[in-house]
C-alpha cells in the first residue's frame, strides 16, 4: 500500500486496536489468473509478535482453492469521508479523509476441532451479552453446519497502516475541517473528526 510518510501509522498497539474494533475485512488472494476477494469476519489472536488472524467461508466459495505458499493479504477499512474544499481558506481540491490497516500473511486451513473452537469463540465474542452458544444448539446440528464452511488461519508477516486525516494541512485548516465534519449526522464523520482531535491538540 502507499503510505505518505504523514499518514504511516507505526504503533502496534494502535494498529491491533483498529482491526479489533473494524474486524469485518476483506481477503484478497490470486487464484493464478486475477485477484479475488471475499468480505469476511475475522478474529485476532495474540500480538504484534506473534499475531494470527482467523476467519471461515463457505465451502461453495472457491476462494480457499487458492490458498496455498502465496501471500494473502486483509483490508480492515474504518472510518472515511468526503473532505469539502470549501472549508480552506484558500483555493484548493476535493479529498478523502479515511483510515485503513492492510495485513498480509500466509493461511492455512484449520478443521475438526479447531474449527469448532474458531467458530464457538466467534459467537461467545458477538454473543456476550446473551446465552446463545454454539455449545446450547444440537450437536448434530453444528457438524452439518461445519461441514458447510471452511476455516482458515492467516500467519501475520506484515502490517501496513494509513490514517489520512489532514495532517499535511495548517492548525487553522483541520480546526475548520474538524467543526464541519461535526455539524454532519453521520458516523463516519463524527469518527474521523473524533481522530483528527485525538492526533493534534485542536
Amino acid at each position: 500500500m502507499y503510505i505518505p510518510r504523514l499518514y504511516r501509522v507505526e504503533d502496534q498497539k494502535e494498529i491491533l486496536e483498529f482491526i479489533s474494533e473494524n474486524s469485518f475485512g476483506a481477503l484478497v488472494t490470486y487464484d493464478g489468473e486475477k485477484p479475488i476477494a471475499s468480505h469476511l469476519p475475522f478474529e485476532m489472536i495474540g500480538n504484534h509478535d506473534a499475531l494470527t488472524l482467523y476467519g471461515h467461508m463457505s465451502r461453495a466459495n472457491p476462494q480457499w482453492k487458492t490458498f496455498g505458499d502465496q501471500e494473502v493479504l486483509v483490508i480492515f477499512q474504518g472510518a472515511h469521508t468526503y473532505i469539502s474544499p470549501r472549508w480552506y481558506k484558500h483555493v484548493n481540491v476535493p479529498t478523502w479523509n479515511y483510515m485503513t490497516v492492510h495485513s498480509y500473511g500466509r493461511p492455512r486451513l484449520v478443521e475438526g476441532d479447531e474449527a469448532h473452537v474458531l467458530l464457538s469463540r466467534l459467537i461467545t465474542k458477538h454473543e456476550a451479552h446473551s446465552d446463545y452458544r454454539l455449545e446450547s444448539l444440537p450437536p448434530d446440528f453444528v457438524q452439518k453446519e461445519i461441514k458447510g464452511i471452511v476455516g482458515f488461519a492467516i500467519h501475520v508477516t506484515r502490517l501496513e497502516a494509513s490514517y489520512k486525516l489532514s495532517q499535511n494541512r495548517s492548525d487553522e485548516d483541520r480546526t475548520n475541517i474538524v467543526l464541519e465534519l461535526e455539524k454532519r449526522t453521520d458516523e463516519s464523520s463524527r469518527l474521523i473528526a473524533e481522530a483528527m482531535k485525538s492526533r493534534r491538540s485542536i
